[in-house]
């Protein structure tokens, strides 16, 4: 937190603008609860960055698809996954091939027969989406060395047929820290991790230090998960999130991020519900469809563009080089950040820019893991 702290230690002024301190940690205006100047935005800060390749022919690919749980249509993780996959089929020629998701407590065995099958099937490259598949992949890929293997949110796989796709989730939570900060009017705000693994808790890291760099000791933030390591029914639960999420809000909490796969919903449906706002998470989750009845709460949503990581993957696979990608899919890639697709986040973009170049030219370093 040190580089945080050195660039967010300039105090506001006490008069004038909405984004003066709220002095008693009371509930004010929007912006109200923010204590610390933002770093200054580039100058370029509104141009959208784009995955742009040459001329590709894919056409002799098929594409399989190991979805984690909730398997298409979660408006979150696995719908990235397959929007990178439905992407590269239009653009490539390649062919969609078989897709499975995942059961909610399902064996190891389980997971490599699905592999195994799609390979038999002649998928390839074939997507194993989550973690989960870590083990799976392990066993399995050694004995297909002719199938390419992505494995998404894990790099332990060390075979030449395996390339990990790995993010910064702590970064864009970072700026959905931040963008809580500056939405919150109760300087109190939430986050609701699906399952407490290492891989959430950096959703958890980021979101508390953007808070922070933003409000300092201001701002007061409640973490919470769904289920304990070993049980992912936390990522498709909405029901449980409701709940969850009703408590945290009816607790002060005005401002809830989520990274809980499918069960985002309840969080969404918990807010638009009892008057207060929302983070997504992957997508970028006001533009789903399935969320049109709670899209006006998610005021931005963190973009873990597993999408364009799926979609570049397809792209070196087809040109004989899948190694020759990011080692990690950072801000400084446009690998993770936020959407910007509800105008209701239009008046802290230049604050948000500010702190994305602070991270991108290592002024502000994230941690991975939880401060507290």
């Amino acid at each position: 937190m040190a580089g945080v702290l050195a660039m967010a230690g300039c105090a506001k002024d006490s008069g004038g603008d909405g984004n003066q301190a709220a002095g008693d940690g009371g509930g004010g205006e929007p912006g109200s609860c923010v204590t610390n100047e933002a770093p200054a935005a580039p100058e370029n800060s509104k141009k959208e960055q784009t995955t742009e390749h040459g001329d590709i022919d894919a056409g002799d690919l098929k594409i399989g698809l190991a979805f984690d749980v909730g398997g298409r249509g979660d408006a979150s993780f696995n719908d990235a996954a397959a929007a990178g996959v439905d992407r590269a089929v239009e653009e490539f020629g390649a062919e969609k091939g078989n897709e499975s998701p995942a059961a909610g407590s399902e064996s190891e065995a389980a997971k490599e027969q699905r592999l195994r099958q799609m390979a038999e099937q002649g998928n390839n490259p074939i997507i194993a989406v989550g973690f989960a598949y870590a083990e799976a992949v392990r066993k399995v890929a050694p004995q297909y060395p002719d199938t390419e293997f992505a494995l998404v949110d894990d790099n332990s796989v060390d075979a030449k047929n395996v390339t990990p796709l790995v993010f910064a989730e702590e970064e864009g939570s970072f700026l959905a820290g931040v963008a809580a900060a500056y939405k919150t009017s109760e300087c109190q705000v939430g986050f609701v991790g699906g399952v407490q693994t290492p891989l959430i808790k950096k959703f958890q890291a980021g979101f508390e230090q953007g808070v922070k760099a933003a409000g300092g000791d201001n701002i007061e933030v409640k973490s919470e998960y769904l289920t304990p390591a070993g049980d992912i029914s936390g990522f498709n639960d909405p029901a449980k999130a409701n709940v969850k999420s009703k408590s945290m809000i009816s607790q002060g909490s005005d401002v809830l991020f989520h990274a809980a796969g499918a069960s985002g919903q309840g969080v969404f449906e918990a807010a638009a519900t009892n008057d207060a706002l929302a983070i997504g998470v992957d997508s970028d989750q006001y533009k789903q469809k399935t969320l049109a009845d709670v899209k006006d709460v998610i005021v931005t949503s963190m973009l873990k563009k597993v999408d364009v990581a799926v979609f570049d993957y397809i792209a070196a696979v087809a040109e004989g080089d899948p190694g020759d990608l990011p080692e990690r899919f950072d801000l400084s890639v446009d690998g993770v950040g936020y959407s910007k697709s509800n105008p209701a986040i239009e008046d802290v973009t230049e604050e948000l820019e500010g702190y994305k170049k602070a991270i991108v030219d290592g002024d502000i370093e994230v941690s991975d893991t939880p401060q507290g």
